[in-house]
């Protein structure tokens, strides 16, 4: 809300957003800060004006910074305000009819002005005066020495009624336990029940800045990216089951007068509105206006006569396009790399943002989202990707990259969100994960690492399975990392999330195909299927799918019955069990029985609960192995036989008694092709258990030398060569590659390597 210029302080304007009224009071130019808490002056126009306004249901004070006090604190105002309105208009209790029952004198048509005034300036305080003054009149009455008994019975009933009354409200009752004599003239209570959410004239969006005094602190920690800093503070409430997630982004921290060059720059730039064209690039498109809000605030702080180091400078225009072009606060959350999740519900400024972090879960943190900045996010992810998000396509299925992380996002609106726009955000980590990473988290161990290692060279064809959240993509993106550099990869995806920016830096020769969604049409982009087999078209090549959803499985198992040319075909689908695949590929999604038969591996990972039932992690749960020879069910013809499986006592994924007796179809096909592997399965699950030792002493190596980026993508993409060269090499010596040998090798390749850089 924007006043006009001039608009004298208190001007009113009551605005209807997502199902709510919304009081806006001009403070622009008033002398103080409009703390409804501090001033009585403040209190009482906020409840004359709740008298006037009985459906407002959030006040916003209007300065250059906004201070929005929510539903739940004007809902004691607004109660204030109806007793005001019951006292005044239904009692009449200042008509002459009434004050002719108290005596009809001008000291008690004064002394009960004074109560009604003081009942909104200050209702404790208000509360505490009649109650004295009941005690004195009660105590004049006892005595029997009063001349006009009847008038001072009547004026004491009054007193009782309105006691009662003010006691009865919610504020009273919320504050009993600290009302004393001597609050009469303090406003100490007031601070701890009216905590406004401040937040810059710049932006919609709502901040509590302050931390709830109730709450325990449990941690707290920066966040630096790209030379800003943010402070997180975690927090937890008794009988809160979720964390508080209270963070304070650089821009709320900043003196007024540099809010006072934001505001100002935020109105030049709102008045450019951007064409379709510029958000094809947003990278380029945010590059341009950075350079354009240097130049603005530069003047502008020189017009204001504000001086602005180059520092300053710059951290002022990375704020400025953040919440002109950019997607404000959100960017700032997805800057953490503890978050997994960003959830916006609808009704959107309602509810505040809820997020999951990988220590502690699912939080509630302190922003709660405005109309205005909602409505501007779904311009921007409609623009970027091309794809509609309306009530004929109420699902936008999208991803999102910023200068610090990347992310895929849902949108949904009306009529499959009856409250509006609602929001999904999934942070994928600003590097791919890897095998290494994941013995270290303990999502699998080094003999799994080793395992699928093997399958990867061996070129099966697999899928990775499990419920929402469970790890699916991320495991998928490991494998990647596994594919040797020199072969070529095409990734089809309808939502970009696999780290294909990452491997192609590393040296990848690597495709990016991005066709329709399934929920969505009215778009240019080619179907899912029709992008399968047109990968099958370009050429030898490895063959990953982002997600199997739809028809396009058919396509799949096209590519994978022809082995995408001899190459791994992989792909991630919804299923907590292999059989769940099954069902999920056959009888919903039309895939003949026999043609299932195509898949070599299904992988599933699986959300393991924690004893207390609070919190949850992501584990590996089996790797199955999908036989040949059934022919209509895999389960009752025993088609599937586990090679891992995940023992929940002891945390850890154990190899089973098919796998350590070489009874695998699978592994035993990939031997075959291999010299020196044929009929030597010892030799085959020495090389299974060698790949696992060199990924347990890259996270050895890691954790010894404190060097966390030995786990990384990079590194990881240059020890699976330097592995692959020194198994060749003393294969060529010895005729087939002996695991001691290879490892003795692989540890002194490792440490003279990680000494040089």
């Amino acid at each position: 809300m924007v006043f006009k210029k001039g608009s004298p302080v208190y001007a009113t304007e009551v605005q209807r957003e997502q199902g709510e009224d919304v009081l806006y009071i001009n403070a622009i130019g008033a002398p103080f800060v409009p703390s409804i808490a501090e001033s009585p002056d403040v209190m009482a126009r906020a409840i004359d004006l709740l008298a006037d306004n009985p459906n407002v249901s959030r006040i916003v004070f209007v300065q250059q910074r906004n201070y929005h006090y929510p539903n739940k604190q004007v809902l004691l105002l607004a109660e204030i305000a109806r007793l005001y309105n019951f006292l005044t208009k239904q009692e009449e209790i200042l008509s002459p009819k009434k004050i002719s029952i108290y005596g009809n004198t001008p000291e008690v048509y004064e002394d009960i002005q004074y109560l009604l005034s003081l009942m909104k300036q200050h209702p404790i305080g208000c509360y505490l005066e009649i109650k004295t003054r009941v005690k004195e009149l009660r105590s004049q009455l006892d005595d029997g020495q009063v001349t006009n008994r009847s008038n001072l019975l009547n004026y004491l009933r009054l007193l009782e009624k309105m006691f009662d009354l003010l006691n009865n409200t919610t504020m009273i009752k919320q504050s009993r336990e600290m009302i004393t004599e001597s609050s009469f003239g303090k406003r100490e209570i007031y601070k701890s029940i009216f905590r406004p959410e401040v937040l810059p004239n710049f932006t919609f969006t709502r901040l509590a800045a302050q931390i709830p005094e109730d709450a325990e602190l449990i941690d707290q920690y920066e966040i630096k990216k790209d030379g800003e800093e943010a402070t997180v503070t975690i927090l937890r409430r008794e009988n809160d089951s979720k964390y508080l997630y209270h963070i304070m982004p650089p821009e709320y921290a900043l003196p007024e007068e540099y809010h006072i060059l934001l505001n100002l720059g935020r109105n030049v730039l709102s008045e450019h509105r951007p064409k379709s064209e510029e958000f094809t690039d947003p990278e380029r498109t945010r590059k341009v206006f950075m350079n354009i809000a240097k130049d603005l605030l530069s003047e502008l702080s020189k017009s204001q006569n504000i001086p602005l180091t180059h520092k300053d400078l710059v951290s002022l225009s990375k704020i400025l396009v953040r919440h002109t072009i950019g997607f404000g606060l959100i960017e700032v959350l997805l800057s953490d790399e503890k978050l997994q999740d960003i959830v916006l519900n609808a009704p959107i400024t309602q509810n505040p943002i809820f997020v999951r972090h990988e220590q502690y879960d699912e939080c509630v943190t302190n922003i709660v989202p405005s109309f205005e900045d909602s409505n501007s996010w779904a311009a921007k992810l409609r623009l970027q990707s091309g794809r509609p998000l309306d009530e004929a396509n109420p699902v936008l299925d999208t991803e999102m990259t910023l200068e610090t992380s990347r992310a895929r996002v849902a949108a949904t609106t009306q009529p499959l969100s009856p409250k509006g726009l609602a929001y999904a955000f999934r942070r994928h980590r600003d590097q791919p994960w890897t095998l290494p990473l994941f013995i270290d988290n303990k999502m699998i161990n080094s003999f799994t690492a080793g395992l699928l290692s093997f399958f990867i060279d061996g070129s099966r064809t697999l899928l990775v399975a499990g419920t929402r959240s469970s790890g699916k993509t991320s495991l998928l993106g490991s494998l990647m990392l596994e594919i040797m550099p020199k072969c070529r990869v095409i990734v089809i995806e309808d939502t970009l999330e696999l780290p294909v920016e990452a491997l192609r830096k590393i040296g990848y020769d690597i495709l990016s195909l991005k066709v329709r969604s399934a929920l969505t049409s009215g778009t240019t982009e080619i179907e899912a299927s029709e992008g399968i087999r047109t990968s099958l078209r370009l050429g030898d090549s490895a063959l990953i799918i982002g997600e199997v959803r739809s028809e396009e499985t058919r396509a799949l198992y096209e590519a994978m019955r022809v082995g995408a040319l001899a190459n791994v075909v992989a792909g991630t689908i919804h299923g907590d069990s292999p059989y769940g695949v099954f069902d999920r590929v056959v009888n919903d999604l039309n895939v003949p029985p026999t043609s299932f038969k195509a898949t070599d591996l299904i992988i599933i990972t699986s959300p393991i609960k924690t004893p207390d039932g609070l919190h949850s992690v992501k584990r590996v749960s089996q790797i199955t192995e999908v036989r040949k020879h059934w022919s209509q069910d895999p389960l009752v013809e025993k088609g599937f036989v586990d090679l891992v499986r995940y023992n929940v006592e002891k945390d850890e994924l154990e190899p089973t008694p098919e796998l350590i007796n070489g009874d695998s179809e699978i592994i035993k096909s990939i031997a075959g092709s291999v010299k020196g592997w044929a009929g030597d399965w010892e030799a085959v699950y020495d090389n299974i258990l060698l790949r696992g030792k060199v990924k347990q002493e890259i996270v050895n190596a890691s954790k010894k030398l404190n060097r966390p980026e030995l786990m990384e993508g990079p590194f990881n993409s240059l020890a699976n060569g330097a592995f692959h060269r020194i198994s060749d090499e003393v294969r060529q010596a010895r005729g087939k590659p002996g695991s001691d040998e290879v490892f003795g090798k692989f540890q002194d390749w490792l440490y003279k390597t990680v000494d040089k850089i």
